[in-house]
């Protein structure tokens, strides 16, 4: 039997809901944060950088490094590691620095 973290500590957290993620259905529970729901649905990475197209993901966790930045409901460079996700949020993978006019 496979338990997780919720039910080892006999967790029984609210009713889950949906956010779109690159125009994909991801499922996630009240109170987590972006990365967090990224994770738990097998994303781990949601950016490409500027020089390269190289993925990234979270790294540091707490909002230090920048390196999990996403697109979230047409605003890019937020902060997937500290953005709480909302029900029928629009998260799209950040591309280079979020402005597209500049090289």
């Amino acid at each position: 039997m496979r338990r997780g973290p919720l039910d080892l500590v006999r967790a029984r957290p609210e009713t889950p809901f949906e956010f779109s993620f690159d125009g994909e259905p991801v499922t996630a529970l009240p109170g987590q944060t972006v990365a967090a729901a990224l994770w738990q649905a097998g994303h781990l990475a949601w950016r490409r950088t500027r020089l390269g197209d190289r993925p990234r993901g979270a790294f540091c966790g707490m909002g230090a490094c920048y390196d999990c930045l996403v697109e979230l409901d047409g605003t890019p460079n937020v902060r997937a590691c500290l953005a709480p996700v909302r029900p029928g949020a629009l998260v799209r993978t950040q591309r280079g620095d979020g402005h597209g006019e500049l090289r």
